[in-house]
């Protein structure tokens, strides 16, 4: 998982902020130009959530939760181009994005033992990589404290949920202002929890890309990943 040669970055650039941002993609395509490792450290939380679903468990029992969760293999690629997730060796990386889960994972990612239990694994993952982009809501204050770019990506309510709309393919407006009322729930919700709460790190570039393509997102993340090591474009 080593960065590749004459990209002149080593060291981990951390992407966080809410949901419906364009995380994922900006994420992967800056991984691409610097030739980084890539961690979607939402899809672990995803993927724990489906054992919990497939478990039966209510996601609002935390002790339920934390023991299936302890007792599934969760494994998540790092490769920019391939999304890899699987839970328990079935893969999961289309469940994972569906409204089901999308419902119950803020529940379970709040759980306290579920986040040491993911954070320890997305730690080793990290830690093998020469240089690697991580992508989360808590990567910068908690799981990286000391990486060598923190960026916290945001946008307007209305901005995300017109690109979210746009990547399920709705075009109803009730269904538009249903997604953005979902948004601000999630919003409301993660940046309240007593664990990891979302939030930009002290150090942390605010990136608002409310006016900006995905392009251009993608070049100013670039920029201060490349600037941070001392490396001109």
């Amino acid at each position: 998982m080593s960065g590749l040669q004459g990209s002149g970055f080593r060291g981990q650039v951390t992407l966080d902020g809410p949901s419906g941002t364009g995380k994922s993609s900006v994420a992967r395509a800056v991984a691409a130009r610097l030739g980084a490792a890539y961690l979607d450290t939402g899809a672990m939380y995803r993927a724990a959530t489906v054992a919990v679903l497939d478990a039966g468990i209510d996601p609002e029992d935390a002790e339920a939760v934390a023991g299936v969760v302890a007792g599934a293999r969760i494994d998540v690629g790092t490769e920019a181009g391939t999304e890899i997730v699987r839970v328990d060796d079935v893969d999961v990386a289309v469940r994972i994005r569906g409204a089901e889960v999308t419902r119950a994972v803020s529940a379970v990612s709040a759980v306290p033992a579920v986040r040491r239990q993911l954070v320890d694994q997305q730690r080793d993952l990290v830690a093998a990589a020469d240089a690697v982009v991580v992508e989360g809501r808590d990567i910068g204050t908690v799981v990286l404290p000391g990486a060598t770019c923190k960026i916290y990506l945001t946008a307007a309510p209305e901005a995300r949920a017109q690109r979210r709309a746009g990547q399920l393919g709705v075009t109803d407006a009730a269904e538009i202002a249903a997604i953005a009322a979902d948004l601000r729930r999630r919003d409301t919700y993660d940046s309240s929890r007593e664990d990891s709460p979302l939030r930009p790190a002290a150090d942390a570039v605010v990136v608002d890309s409310t006016e900006l393509d995905r392009d251009q997102v993608v070049d100013r993340v670039v920029a201060l990943a490349q600037a941070a090591v001392g490396v001109s474009r």
